[in-house]
């Protein structure tokens, strides 16, 4: 009974962490894809990205597998974005394009 309430509990922890995980993943494509930073705002990602982190660390704590890979992936994305952002606001700032 213990073991199935478990089972059940990381399947759901996986399913949640997988849409919040992804969330920010259509701005990022959308930013590579047209290779601008315009409308995107670094602020959000660079916030999400520090608190992910700190989720990370609390999964290792009380031993969460979901919890972890979720917030490592989700913190990959977030750290992306504000790295792509940059990136392209550094290009648009000095005129190059593509």
């Amino acid at each position: 009974m213990v073991y199935a309430l478990h089972a059940q509990t990381e399947i759901v922890g996986i399913v949640a962490g997988f849409g919040t995980t992804f969330a920010a993943l259509p701005d990022l494509l959308r930013m590579l894809k047209r290779r601008s930073s315009k409308g995107m705002n670094p602020t959000m990602a660079a916030i999400l990205c520090v608190f992910q982190v700190v989720w990370v660390y609390y999964g290792l704590l009380i031993g969460s597998q979901p919890l972890v890979m979720w917030n490592v992936v989700a913190a990959l994305v977030n750290a992306t974005c504000v790295l792509a952002y940059f990136r392209f606001a550094r290009r648009e700032k000095h005129g190059v394009i593509a």
